[in-house]
């Protein structure tokens, strides 16, 4: 990272009007600049006794920082600033004295600093090294940076990440400043904490301190949060509220909120800075027949009926709210006031979802906090869920509430502020996930974002003036430790992080937690981790989802699921290998680098980086052998049994690799935190009807995981018996009628050789032989002993195949028994003015959207490559993400040149990135034409039916899929070389892949490899 800074000019370290982000310069030579630590003797650091609490108490980690690296701790002074030695003198502007006299006396220039919101500067002046701040946090974050720059992570004690060492710490003592954050209030939200942090934090931390709630998270455990959050130089927090109320289960916990200098908040169901939870232990709610008459009386604290509802307890709900402004004012916390009312248990409103109700709603509050406060608070408004649907009905809050637009769970923004409306002086927020509870299913277990995703998603809320709060659910917040970082991060200072430099965050990242030997090693695991895992979360691994061809793709009745099937192809493509292993070469690079990784990094290697990739490797392989077993047993392979076993050895390896994150690294630091079930999702006979959705869970408490859908073993009969299976069928020969085709053979083709199984469906070993119908068709073995099975690829010798289409038999015998498999070779004649663009083979072209023959642009409008946004490559969108919508043809255009060898109808696939409509109009568009033909317009929202307001069953389809996959017919006149072209009508659409279907295509998850492309 120093050279990092080196390239920067000294005028851009220096500068400090706007939002900057520039890094400290790095550690200066000994005996040159500030000599923090030097020949075994630590500078005095000095702070006001008068200063603001966070600041007082942030000199103690710089000191424990200190000597963590040098093993020289510096002593803190109160007031006294010693006459002789070095001196680091830490202060507010404003609130010390020490510092205010040296700007009093023109010895230190605060232009650009006092002022402003959160900003550090760090100057030597007199020989004294000066860490100041517009206000309490910016000194803070500078005092921060110092740790971090002397090789302090921000993970050291949540991922034991060990600091650096060294004898000798020498500062840059030129004038230096971290800039003003972008975004004025960013943090995340501990949430969906059952089980992991649930059970970790208290069994470390001690129970909760509220009666009765021994599971709640006390000071201890909230002090080491807010001291992460500021040194990522976040400042907002939403507490955990699964059963936990921060305010009760610990009377510290606010105070410790003040003394961090941390601003509190509570989520978008828990208004007025009261936790659902604090509701919820004092009141029993009536119990209503269907006219609405009570029929069992309940109680709260404040002599209402005990039900979350305006409309009904109104007064008693008032009274709630007034004593949590009031709690605010007596404990004297800063914090964000949640406006607006959900239901209970993150539901709608049981009252209706009326307009005039909410507006009520919001106008209360607003008079309790006129009435109980004697200056202005901020106060936010988060449109999670249904409560959008108001802001779409044309309801607006006060001008100065700060407006906060959603993702939809899944990391796709839902809105975007309409550019038309004038500025709000309270401005706009988004909040985002990294985690999730709620339908198609939980995502909990491991770190899944995408960083091109989040960057993507965060560059759009930054273009279109979202700069005020943002916040990321996080779940318990370690294992999400990479995806918090670059929010917080790109928070701070977008410009510092344009799409070009996202592997240089990374490296830096790896960096800064590994040292630099190996970052660039760590880096590209963590970067293929986050791009194989967003494929799909790994909780969803036995769901496939399909579409019924014969009904309307936008409605409900059209999708299925299968909680007890691969969403890969167990047949197509190899896809269900591929795949599995993809993630296993992954894990072979992580396991690679264990030895290399220095002992004391192991612990945070394991944490940061090594059990993710190998657990989600070793879910993979576990999913590939279970449901290969399921298709052999169907089949009746002798082989399903090993499989079997396969699947229990992988499922005893999950168990391990958790009890080693458990009890086997940092002293058992970690006991009870990997306890998260992933495996078991979808099992309705174990736990109930909200199997589908739901982590394994009974009576609220989680399940350890068990393998489902369960293995299956075979009773074998003692004589041989063939069977033959052949690429592209779960069917079975001589069970299955008729005689087994072999997908089409091409001399373009890039899909994996074509082969047929020959397996045993009893115990005792066979031969068998194959014989080809032509010479040029080889077989590869030909034949040989079956015990189990025996795989035989199967290729064609293109120097010697006819030219047009043959379709050639090959005959498998063997135990008795023999089966004819039918090969269609098709070897077209290509002039060579054909040869350009992309291939047709096996009935299908499939092209990478990133591999345009042309990127046609529009004025200042062109699609730009984001890379790794698509399931299989880069993706393409519009830039800039705030152009105007264009009409069909006028806009700029994605071309591909390709070959195509079949004439009449084709079906053109789009894969496209699941986005929202976060526009005003009434769905996302792109167009699609061929050759000079009309562009036929396709409304994304509309094609799929995907509601993220109502949260519907094509939404979870497509939020599941992570696509959007969409079709427009065409007919190809002639074969030949043809263009197909993609229009930008809307921003916002990102495009993965095009796929173009003459007949042959066949299902699978990802669609067909990449077809084989010819230059130009």
């Amino acid at each position: 990272m120093p050279s990092e800074v080196h390239r920067r000019t000294f005028l851009q370290l220096l500068a400090l009007a706007g939002a900057g982000s520039a890094v400290l310069p790095g550690l200066a030579e000994a005996g040159t600049g500030f000599p923090l630590v030097s020949r075994g003797r630590a500078a005095t650091i000095v702070v006001s006794s008068g200063d603001l609490p966070g600041v007082r108490r942030v000199v103690g980690d710089l000191a424990a920082d200190v000597e963590r690296v040098t093993g020289v701790r510096p002593a803190v002074s109160f007031d006294a600033v010693p006459a002789h030695g070095p001196v680091v003198l830490v202060g507010t502007l404003g609130h010390s004295p020490l510092v205010d006299d040296l700007v009093a006396a023109g010895k230190l220039d605060v232009t650009g600093i006092a002022g402003r919101w959160e900003t550090s500067l760090s100057q030597a002046v007199d020989g004294r090294l000066v860490l100041t701040g517009s206000d309490q946090r910016g000194v803070i974050y500078g005092v921060y940076e110092v740790s971090r720059r002397i090789g302090v992570s921000p993970w050291y004690w949540w991922a034991d990440v060990p600091p650096a060492r060294a004898s000798e710490l020498h500062l840059p003592g030129e004038r230096f400043s971290l800039g003003t954050p972008h975004v004025k209030y960013r943090g995340f939200f501990i949430n969906d904490e059952n089980p992991a942090l649930g059970t970790w934090a208290p069994a470390f931390f001690g129970p909760g301190r509220a009666p009765g709630f021994p599971n709640g998270f006390n000071h201890l455990f909230f002090a080491k949060i807010f001291e992460t959050m500021l040194r990522l130089r976040a400042n907002y927090l939403w507490p955990a509220v699964w059963g936990r109320a921060f305010a009760e289960d610990d009377p510290l916990n606010h105070a410790t909120a003040k003394e961090y200098g941390v601003v509190m908040g509570t989520s978008h169901e828990a208004p007025m800075m009261r936790g659902i939870e604090e509701w919820n232990r004092h009141a029993v709610p009536a119990v209503r027949d269907a006219a609405g008459n009570i029929t069992t009386p309940g109680h709260d604290p404040y002599g209402g009926t005990g039900e979350w509802s305006f409309r009904r307890n109104g007064e008693a709900i008032k009274a709630y709210w007034t004593d949590g402004i009031r709690r605010m004012v007596r404990e004297d916390f800063e914090g964000v006031v949640t406006l607006g009312m959900r239901g209970n248990g993150d539901v709608s409103l049981p009252d209706g979802d009326g307009i005039e109700l909410m507006r009520e709603i919001i106008a209360t509050e607003r008079e309790i906090l006129a009435r109980e406060l004697s200056t202005d608070v901020p106060q936010v408004w988060t449109l999670y869920k249904e409560v959008q649907r108001y802001w779409a009905q044309g309801l607006r809050p006060p001008d100065d509430v700060i407006v906060v637009f959603t993702d939809d769970n899944w990391g796709n923004v839902r809105k975007h502020p309409d550019p038309a409306l004038p500025p709000r002086p309270g401005g706009y927020g988004l909040y985002y996930h990294f985690d999730y509870v709620g339908g198609g299913r939980n995502y909990k277990w491991v770190d899944t974002a995408l960083i091109a995703n989040t960057w993507e998603q965060l560059h759009q809320a930054t273009a279109y003036g979202n700069d005020r709060l943002w916040v990321a659910n996080v779940g318990d917040m370690k294992g999400n430790e990479l995806p918090l970082q670059f929010f917080l991060d790109y928070a701070w200072d977008p410009s510092a992080w344009p799409v070009e430099r996202l592997s240089t965050w990374e490296r830096r990242f790896a960096s800064e937690n590994f040292g630099s030997a190996l970052a660039s090693a760590i880096a590209g695991v963590l970067h293929d981790y986050g791009r194989l895992q967003s494929r799909r979360k790994p909780e969803l691994l036995n769901r496939r989802i399909t579409v019924d061809p014969a009904k309307d793709p936008a409605t409900a009745a059209a999708i299925s699921y299968d909680d007890q099937m691969t969403p890969f192809s167990l047949v197509n493509y190899r896809e269900l290998d591929t795949v599995t292993q993809e993630w296993q070469d992954l894990a072979a690079r992580a396991a690679k680098l264990g030895p290399r990784i220095p002992a004391a990094y192991r612990d945070a290697f394991y944490e940061l980086v090594l059990y993710e990739v190998q657990a989600s490797a070793n879910l993979y392989a576990l999913r590939r052998a279970e449901f290969t077993n399921l298709l052999y047993a169907a089949q009746g392979r002798a082989s399903a049994n090993g499989l079997a076993a396969v699947t229990e050895a992988r499922f005893g390896e999950d168990l391990a690799l958790a009890e080693k994150y458990n009890t086997g690294i940092a002293g058992g630091k970690w006991k009870g935190f990997q306890t998260q079930p992933h495996i078991d999702y979808g099992d309705v006979a174990r736990y109930g009807p909200n199997a589908p959705w739901q982590q394994p869970e009974l009576n609220n408490v989680a399940l350890p995981d068990v393998i489902f859908p369960a293995v299956r073993r075979l009773e074998l009969p003692a004589a041989a018996e063939m069977g033959v299976a052949v690429d592209g069928s779960e069917q079975w020969w001589p069970a299955a009628p008729g005689r087994p085709v072999l997908p089409e053979f091409s001399p373009y083709q890039s899909a994996p050789p074509q082969y047929v199984d020959v397996f045993n469906r009893g115990r005792t070993p066979f031969r068998c032989t194959v014989s080809p119908g032509a010479p040029w068709v080889l077989v590869e073995p030909r034949g040989g002993r079956v015990e189990e099975e025996l795989r035989m690829t199967v290729r064609i010798d293109w120097t010697r195949a006819p030219k047009g289409t043959t379709t050639v038999p090959i005959t498998v015998a063997g135990a008795g028994r023999q089966v004819t498999v039918d090969a269609v070779v098709r070897h077209p004649v290509v002039p060579g003015a054909w040869r350009r663009g992309f291939a047709e083979a096996g009935g299908y072209v499939s092209m990478e959207a990133e591999h345009c023959s042309a990127n046609v642009g529009a004025g200042p409008v062109s699609w730009r490559r984001i890379p790794d946004l698509g399931r299989t490559g880069a993706g393409m969108t519009p830039f800039p993400v705030t152009a105007a919508s264009r009409a069909p043809g006028a806009g700029p255009r994605l071309e591909y040149r390709m070959t195509l060898f079949t004439a009449g109808p084709v079906t053109v696939w789009a894969y496209l990135s699941p986005r929202n409509n976060v526009l005003q109009g009434d769905g996302l568009r792109y167009a699609v034409s061929l050759d000079d033909a009309e562009p036929q317009v396709v409304n994304i929202t509309k094609a799929t039916g995907a509601d993220d307001m109502t949260m519907n069953r094509q939404w979870e389809r497509t939020t599941s899929d992570n696509v959007n996959l969409t079709s427009t017919r065409h007919v190809v006149t002639s074969p030949g070389p043809h263009v197909l072209k993609v229009w930008m009508i809307d921003p916002a659409v990102v495009v993965q892949k095009l796929v173009v279907d003459t007949g042959g295509l066949q299902p699978s998850y990802f669609g067909p490899p990449e077809s084989m492309r010819w230059p130009g």
